[in-house]
């Protein structure tokens, strides 16, 4: 007999798309002959303790939500056993879902994903002890974030282009210092500095195309100073492709612990959320959980 779902629910991710899916997904699940019950979060932390809960009474977990409650249930169970995820695409960029090619538009299909049993053990990266399953990333991305995050929810996917644009108009030159590894401390002149697990951010960026989800390492990518004009007519347009690594300005290399510190401050945001401060007398580090959660995705 297969466990019971439980079908945690964030009802304001992606402006309300979660809750506009949700019938559906009932629906789906109801064919699907699965037996499941809908827990809605408050918070983070009250997702957190839903899927800790969920997995100690035997069930699968499944999200309908975007990527920071996943990557939120994903560092609150990777230490029990038993723990097993699914994926909905609920929210506005459904990075994880999309690389790990669980449908974005077809519901059904993801629900029956979610309801099977081919499994694949993914990496965690933390930043200091905050969890994430996506990309962390500091410097215009943290510019690009807040915007992008305080911007009208009509906006839709359109919000990361509207968030990077707006931040590019006020952007001034950042100096971070990266330890990488154990290695000296190297300075560098930067737009922004990712530390990837997942190859994509902001709704199909692909700001790290060589990142892979399940191979022990994060990919740092920085992105070096250049004027504006430059940035704005290379980098962002190639992101989407993941082309910008192509260029000489851009910066790429394997790495499972990175210390981090900047000139003035910044907040490190990783699927969506702000997750820590850095600045010229607070570091972070960033670090890897290697194959530490079991998540539901397509049979090969």
């Amino acid at each position: 007999m297969s466990p019971r779902l439980r079908l945690i629910v964030n009802p304001h991710s992606g402006g309300g798309r979660a809750l506009t899916a949700l019938p559906q997904v009932e629906a789906a699940f109801v064919r699907l002959g699965r037996e499941y019950d809908i827990h809605r979060t408050t918070s983070l932390e009250h997702g957190r303790e839903l899927a800790r809960a969920g997995v100690q009474a035997g069930e699968t977990l499944v999200t309908l939500s975007g990527d920071g409650l996943i990557g939120a249930v994903a560092g609150a169970v990777h230490d029990l056993p038993d723990a097993l995820l699914g994926v909905l695409p609920g929210g506005r960029g459904n990075d994880l879902a999309r690389v790990l090619g669980v449908p974005l538009h077809d519901l059904d299909g993801a629900c029956a994903i979610a309801s099977g049993d081919h499994a694949r053990a993914l990496d965690i990266g933390y930043v200091g002890e905050q969890p994430f399953i996506g990309i962390a990333s500091l410097g215009f991305d943290s510019d690009a974030n807040r915007i992008a995050n305080e911007a009208p929810a009509w906006l839709g996917q359109g919000v990361y282009a509207y968030g990077a644009l707006r931040a590019l108009a006020a952007w001034r030159p950042a100096c971070f210092e990266l330890e990488v590894d154990g290695a000296p401390v190297r300075s560098v002149s930067a737009y922004s500095v990712g530390l990837a697990n997942n190859k994509a951010y902001g709704g199909g960026m692909y700001a790290a195309p060589h990142a892979e989800l399940d191979d022990g390492l994060l990919d740092l990518v920085i992105v070096r100073e250049m004027p504006k004009r430059r940035f704005l007519t290379h980098v962002l347009p190639r992101v989407f492709k993941g082309t910008h690594v192509d260029l000489p300005e851009v910066e790429e290399q394997r790495a499972r612990t990175v210390t981090i510190g900047a000139d003035r401050p910044f907040t490190i945001y990783a699927d969506g959320d702000p997750l820590a401060e850095v600045g010229p007398r607070q570091r972070q580090t960033i670090s890897v959980l290697p194959r530490a959660l079991r998540v539901l995705v397509p049979a090969p």
